[in-house]
């Protein structure tokens, strides 16, 4: 049995296929495409799927969409009828994209899948289960679990925001659900685009921006009770009803009143490129919290419903390692599994799981304490062969080497301070590099934070880079259970690692509190002493693993610094010529991709020149 499962046509377009149950391959659009949140029809990942599976479109069982076009129609049409006449210039402009794209949507579907190859309606069905389904299903099916609580939670699908079911075996069973236009990640999403980031991209530097929201307490605490007496009523089961004269996106093309936000809070809307004032840090703080109550309290839910020793996460807001930590902490489960891709990208791996289990009728392999993920490395991968000839084709000057002989090269260089671009094997699945598609720094270094944001990522300086630490060591640095192999979830830096700040340090602006270093690890501890935690195993990831273990040995560290490989506004690399070309766009050191090694210096300047590349801000 062969399935393909498909997101597409909102963001973060991806495919994935299946073969007898088993996931195969996974990869979002914009990998191949180069244009970050990629919503098209997402070409390029089907092809390097069915290649990955030596399966052709006919040999295919069934094609699966993520949600239900017609049951988000309805929603949207009556919206609108609810919204007249505040609504119309909406629905002047949403509905022709609506009837000639969307409403006709297998129409489209299938003239996408005939670019690739002979595809016939007739004997392939085109299945459409709804958007919580799917999330629910890529949670639970690949989890470690037998049973499980299952917990998705995002902006909204077709009517649902959120959703409590209970999983066993092949089914799920949905319990309560809650629906638009009252959302816990559309709560979130306005908080976004009122401190001046993007939504449905920038949700994660309001998230990293929290923590610096500690200047003022009684101010935090302050917009925290306006947050929840003015713009909405969290209820003791989780869900909450948003205030409908504070929010537009139900009624225009506008996320939030301005207006009535700007008086409520005495703050003005911030624009992209101003400056970062302390009244911005502390109301991230507030809606973080916010968030964290009310997914704690549905996590609560959850179990009160179900009665589980496990719950499973997935949709946008299981992307909030934060909130994903509190209720870790909280002890509500003894056991927590998150899907590593949960926003909509990881729609395509969940309904062809759903497909396979619930509409084909196949059971679940049992558990074997490990997940069925494979890593979360399920994207394309490329021979020695590829990169000599990128390196022919581009000018590029590398190394070849054995494999102990590179890890022990490249460990040596960033126990030097060097920042190192790692290339390796299969790219990840999510929107977290995990050490295929990487770069690399030394965790020691008070300055390595700044360097990477301001020179090689070109980002905000405020935000926080993750450790990738060996998982036999994990517990020795950081608090916890010392296992987050997809970097879902944050963890304290332990207290003997920690180091004495000055009395009036809480007190500070967010851009002093940078120049004090917090650990001994200071360039992955962020300003709360948390951390976003990566636990790397060798048995997923073997050559990663052999890497940090060099490092340990030279450093007496077990731990690296690790953030996605690529610059502000541009997805992570995927192809050998990506990652050259990113590495001579930026300040990086040194390259390595599979067993060959770049140095900077060794490359011709002249090359920055014609391989110059430009993103558009995220």
């Amino acid at each position: 049995m062969k399935i393909l499962g498909l997101s597409a046509f909102y963001h973060d377009s991806a495919a994935a296929l299946l073969v007898d149950g088993s996931v195969v391959a996974a990869a979002q659009q914009e990998r191949f495409s180069r244009k970050k949140h990629d919503a098209s029809f997402p070409t390029e990942a089907i092809r390097y799927c069915l290649e990955q599976g030596d399966v052709t479109l006919s040999d295919l069982t069934a094609v699966v969409f993520y949600d239900k076009p017609l049951l988000k129609f309805d929603r949207l049409m009556e919206t609108y009828a609810a919204g007249v006449p505040w609504g119309w210039k909406q629905f002047v402009t949403a509905m022709p994209i609506w009837l000639k794209e969307k409403l006709f949507l297998r129409r489209t579907i299938e003239k996408g899948l005939e670019t690739l190859g002979d595809f016939d309606p007739e004997s392939t069905p085109l299945l459409f289960p709804e958007h919580h389904l799917s999330h629910a299903a890529s949670a639970f099916f690949p989890s470690p679990f037998d049973e499980a609580a299952v917990l998705t939670v995002d902006g909204v699908g077709e009517w649902t925001t959120a959703s409590i079911s209970h999983a066993k075996g092949k089914e799920i069973r949905f319990l309560r659900t809650m629906k638009f236009p009252h959302s816990v990640g559309l709560l979130y999403s306005a908080f976004t685009w009122f401190l001046g980031f993007r939504v449905n991209s920038g949700e994660y530097k309001l998230m990293g921006l929290a923590p610096y929201g500690n200047i003022n307490p009684k101010r935090v605490e302050r917009f925290k009770q306006q947050i929840l007496s003015s713009l909405v009523t969290l209820f003791d089961d989780g869900s909450m009803d948003l205030h409908a004269p504070y929010f537009r996106y139900t009624s225009s093309l506008e996320m939030i009143h301005t207006q009535r936000w700007e008086e409520l809070f005495a703050l003005s809307r911030r624009m992209p490129d101003d400056d970062l004032l302390p009244e911005h840090c502390d109301l991230a703080l507030a809606i973080q919290q916010v968030t964290e109550e009310s997914v704690l309290r549905l996590a609560s839910t959850a179990k009160e419903l179900t009665g589980s020793r496990n719950l499973c996460l997935a949709g946008g807001v299981a992307l909030n390692c934060v909130a994903n930590a509190v209720v870790q902490s909280s002890g509500l489960f003894e056991n927590l599994w998150i899907q590593p891709a949960s926003g909509d990208a990881g729609g395509a791996l969940g309904s062809a799981l759903a497909a396979h289990h619930i509409y084909f009728d196949q059971e679940r392999a049992a558990p074997e304490g490990k997940d069925a993920m494979k890593g979360a490395f399920l994207g394309p991968q490329f021979s020695e062969d590829e990169v000599l000839q990128m390196e022919r084709e581009l000018g590029a000057s590398g190394h070849g080497m054995e494999f102990k002989a590179l890890t022990e090269e490249t460990a040596g260089r960033l126990a030097n301070g060097r920042v190192v671009g790692w290339f390796q094997g299969k790219m990840e699945w999510g929107p977290r590099a995990l050490g295929n598609r990487s770069i690399l720094g030394d965790p020691r270094s008070g300055e390595m934070q700044r360097k990477l944001n301001l020179k090689i990522k070109y980002r905000e300086s405020f935000r926080p880079f993750a450790p990738s630490v060996l998982a036999e060591y994990s517990q020795d640095y950081f608090e916890g259970p010392g296992v987050s192999p997809y970097m879902l979830l944050t963890a304290p830096v332990k207290k003997e690692h920690r180091k004495e700040l000055p009395d009036d340090y809480l007190g500070r602006h967010w851009k002093e509190k940078l120049y004090f270093e917090r650990s001994s690890v200071p360039a992955v501890t962020h300003i709360d002493f948390s951390a976003r935690l990566q636990t790397v195993h060798q048995e997923t990831n073997p050559r990663y693993w052999k890497l940090i273990e060099a490092f340990r040995k030279k450093a007496g560290v077990p731990m690296v610094v690790n953030t996605s490989f690529n610059v502000r506004g541009e997805p992570i690399v995927c192809t050998p010529k990506d990652a050259f070309v990113c590495f001579m766009n930026t300040e990086m050191d040194d390259l390595v991709i599979g067993n060959r090694i770049y140095h900077k210096e060794e490359q011709d300047p002249a090359l920055k020149r014609t391989l110059e590349t430009q993103y558009a801000p995220d």
